[in-house]
């Protein structure tokens, strides 16, 4: 469930359940889900379509998701999209951890400093 057309599908249809305003829409959701997230100690279990997740470490996927998501919708539409700084730094860092777990460090280490391309498809997201 993590890329294909499925995947694809889903995008559209959670666009299209923003309805007509989709400012309006994410509003009405971040209104629904912060009074969920109050006294939450982070070790609750969330069930995903990967498994269960402990709340602690489902959230920060989520923040990936919404800020890759966001830069992604920024570019499509020819718009300058700097995320802001905690959403970009928990982002990047997960990006870290994943390249540090696949053993592709070094490869993101040369091309974020300016010394080397990313080889073509590369992806911290798969191997």
């Amino acid at each position: 469930l993590t890329s294909g057309p499925a995947i694809a599908q889903r995008g559209r249809d959670a666009g299209e359940a923003l309805g007509a305003d989709p400012a309006a829409g994410v509003t009405g959701i971040v209104a629904r889900v912060l009074p969920l997230l109050d006294g939450r100690s982070g070790t609750e279990l969330v069930t995903t379509a990967g498994g269960g997740m402990l709340l602690a470490d489902y959230l920060p996927t989520r923040i990936f998701e919404l800020t890759v998501h966001t830069v992604d919708l920024a570019a499509a539409l020819g718009v300058a999209g700097e995320p802001p700084s905690r959403p970009a730094a928990l982002t990047l860092g997960l990006i870290a951890d994943l390249a540090i777990a696949d053993r592709r460090a070094a490869t993101l280490l040369l091309a974020t400093t300016g010394r080397r391309q990313l080889p073509a498809g590369f992806s911290v997201l798969s191997a």
